[in-house]
């Protein structure tokens, strides 16, 4: 169960800002920094960049303050015996980057949405986007030593699923993050678990998928619309992905 006791975003304080709690606080607080700061490490003052997030334990000493002329971070304190926050391996009190900061300041957002308005299944939403946001930190904390250029890697990936038409190519993306082919395909692979030629083909087959449940196109206009010159590629992809052709996706009642 968790209880939430405050939440803010973008909460902003001027350039001589300080936190200093010495005793901690008696419940748990996260924070997501939009500005560098400076934190309290193992009993040294370290400067962090922007986009950080930290989880302090109940009872932890806490002490942060602004490092430039302002300060701004979403925070949240609150009680919880949640196993995925207890027990979290996050080395609490360590500031450590995060690769979605918009995506996680959208979950503050919609935390203190839920927190302000007494909606029957209030409890349980806070839960879900709790847990989520940890899902995220997760991710975060699990990557940060893989590749810096993970922000980028990450850009990429969304454009492929947005635009999976495209004439995708390692040598084009590669380009686009001004990295080698050999390198791209290495931090790619070991960042996302495919291939980016392999995301592309599977965010083609993705949309093909969805243009064959829900439109009446024909089968070559579906290939087209996916970013497909030779309709014998798009069946050999489409059956390889999904195990039939797209006629017989089409066609069966369990998609």
């Amino acid at each position: 169960m968790n209880h939430i006791r405050y939440v803010e975003y973008d909460a902003t304080h001027s350039g001589d800002f300080i936190f200093d709690v010495p005793e901690g606080h008696d419940c748990w607080l996260l924070l997501l920094t939009k500005t560098p700061a400076i934190f309290l490490v193992e009993n040294e003052l370290k400067e962090f960049p922007s986009n950080c997030a930290v989880l302090y334990k109940p009872h932890q000493k806490i002490y942060y303050r602004a490092s430039t002329d302002s300060y701004i971070n979403d925070w949240i304190r609150f009680d919880t015996d949640e196993t995925y926050v207890t027990n979290s391996p996050i080395t609490s009190g360590e500031p450590f980057p995060i690769l979605d900061p918009a995506y996680c300041h959208r979950l503050y957002q919609l935390l203190v949405s839920e927190h302000i308005l007494n909606n029957d299944y209030k409890d349980i939403s806070i839960d879900y986007l709790l847990r989520i946001l940890f899902n995220k930190l997760l991710e975060s904390y699990h990557y940060k030593q893989v590749s810096p250029l993970y922000k980028n890697l990450n850009n990429l990936k969304k454009e492929i699923y947005r635009h999976p038409n495209l004439e995708w190519s390692v040598s084009k993306m590669a380009e686009m993050l001004n990295v080698s082919v050999g390198y791209l395909e290495d931090i790619y692979k070991n960042a996302f678990g495919v291939s980016c030629m392999e995301d592309v083909i599977n965010s083609r087959i993705n949309l093909a998928k969805k243009h064959l449940l829900y439109n009446h196109y024909s089968i070559a206009e579906i290939a087209t619309l996916c970013g497909y010159r030779n309709m014998e590629h798009f069946f050999r992809q489409f059956k390889k992905n999904t195990g039939v052709t797209p006629n017989q996706f089409r066609r069966s009642p369990n998609h």
